[in-house]
């Protein structure tokens, strides 16, 4: 089983930048598929990005493409979203997500962070 736990979130201004962690605990986040999620308020919950197993392809939503970076540290067993240039359309909770299966942009996800909260302010 793997542990999920989502920090970095709070209250930025419209055009500032943030970055959300996702720490991986239990087993290394290189046996999933690994994904960032979001749900604003009276939505549902949609696909931000998300790299495969070997981290060798990294998908992103056209919503986000070219304003959101994912990364990972290896070592530290951590994923990273670097959200950069943010509007208030991107608050949301925001969810860190892993999946045995390799179908990166699906929602059906295996395990699930309990999120964290992005405001974004006009």
């Amino acid at each position: 089983q793997v542990q999920l736990v989502e920090s970095g979130g709070g209250l930025v201004q419209a055009g500032d930048s943030l970055r959300l962690s996702c720490a991986v605990s239990g087993r290394t986040f290189s046996d999933y598929t690994m994904g960032w999620f979001r749900q604003a308020v009276g939505k549902e919950r949609e696909f931000v990005g998300g790299f495969s197993r070997s981290g060798g392809r990294t998908v992103y939503a056209d919503s986000v493409k070219g304003r959101f970076t994912i990364s990972r540290d290896n070592a530290k067993n951590t994923v990273y979203l670097q959200m950069n240039s943010l509007n208030p359309e991107d608050t949301a909770v925001y969810y860190c997500a892993a999946r045995f299966g390799i179908t990166i942009t699906t929602t059906n996800y295996d395990y699930w962070g309990q999120g964290t909260h992005v405001t974004i302010s006009s």
